[in-house]
Order: C-alpha cells, then structure tokens, then sequence
C-alpha cells in the first residue's frame, strides 16, 4: 500500500537549488490570497507528522522548514490572518477562509528556536527550496487519526525510501540543539569565548 504522505514527496524528494533566494507563499483562496514574501531558503526542512502543523487535504505529514523572523513578512491580505492557537509555543498564522497555515511564530524569547519562522513551502509555487531532509514525529499520525497503528512500518518504510530517516522526535542536530541552549541555561555547558 502506498501512502499520500504529501504531495511534495509522493513521487520522490526534489532536491534544492543552491543559492535559491526564496519565494512568495500563497494561501489557497481561489483569490484575495494572503501572501508572505520569504527572503533566502528554509533550513531543516522536513516532513512532520505532529497533530498541529497544517497538512495538505488527505496528506499525513506537513514540509515544514524555518527561516529567520526577519527574512519573512506578509505583503498581501495580512487582514484575513489569525493565530490558530495563542497558547501554542508556535503561533500558527492561518488564513481565516482557507485555512493554509502561512508562518508559524514562536514569541518566548525563553526558547532554543526563538527568532526563527516555520513554514510550508508547499505553499510557493516556485522550486528550488531545500529538500526535506528528515521525517519529525512519525509516531504523531496515529494520534492525530491519520493512520492506523498496524501501517506505521509501511509508512516509515516509504519515507525511508525517499531517503528521509525517520524520527519520533526532532532529527538529531535540532534536539542536540535544543540540548546545548538548555544546558546553557541551566549552566551545565559554559559559553565559549
């Protein structure tokens, strides 16, 4: 059985183009489209299967990267925008009549991956973005209803074959990344320098 993991990866990983100066991302009204003008690529870019990312209809698993805060900014109908939930740490900026998710924020500063933006860049209708990389929280589509607990090694088994490894977390840079940050914090690992 072949699973509609998301229609970026369904047919195989596209990779990137070197130097990609980024795109417009454009929700899916059929017109007065949110727009978000986003500078320079997205780095670790991923599918993600987690319960609060948007997913194309009927796709298991969201393309999410990030970009710094200030390389994206909306240009057009930012009035049809609302934070899906505001107690979220990740603030999902979502288009009121579509739905699509355009940027995803996190406001505490207290956090590994404050300054950085989260979005879809199954959005743009340009290519060149960097390819997804990793699949994060695989696991998290049983507990969002979109598969059955008996097909989950099918569906690792079909992002291992795109190449994407498979983790029920972050993949390992982002959560030693999110390690080094708490352990500063903490002032378990000193700041070099």
């Amino acid at each position: 059985m072949t699973f509609n993991l998301n229609p970026l990866i369904n047919h195989g990983v596209r990779k990137g183009q070197a130097g990609f100066q980024g795109s417009t991302l454009k929700c899916l009204c059929p017109h007065d489209k949110v727009e978000v003008q986003v500078k320079g690529n997205v780095a670790h870019n991923h599918a993600c299967g987690c319960t609060k990312c948007w997913k194309p209809e009927g796709a298991l698993f969201s393309i999410v990267g990030v970009v710094p805060r200030d390389n994206d900014a909306v240009t057009a109908h930012a009035d049809k925008l609302h934070v899906v939930d505001e107690k979220a740490t990740i603030r999902r900026h979502a288009c009121r009549e579509c739905g699509a998710y355009m940027f995803g924020r996190i406001e505490t500063h207290d956090h590994p991956f404050y300054g950085l933006d989260f979005i879809h860049v199954g959005l743009s209708d340009d290519q060149g973005w960097e390819e997804p990389r990793f699949a994060a929280f695989v696991s998290s589509v049983i507990e969002g209803g979109l598969a059955a607990p008996d097909d989950m090694g099918a569906i690792r088994k079909q992002l291992q074959a795109l190449g994407l490894p498979t983790y029920d977390c972050l993949n390992p840079p982002l959560m030693d990344a999110i390690a080094t940050w708490q352990a500063r914090k903490k002032g378990t690992l000193k700041t070099e320098g």
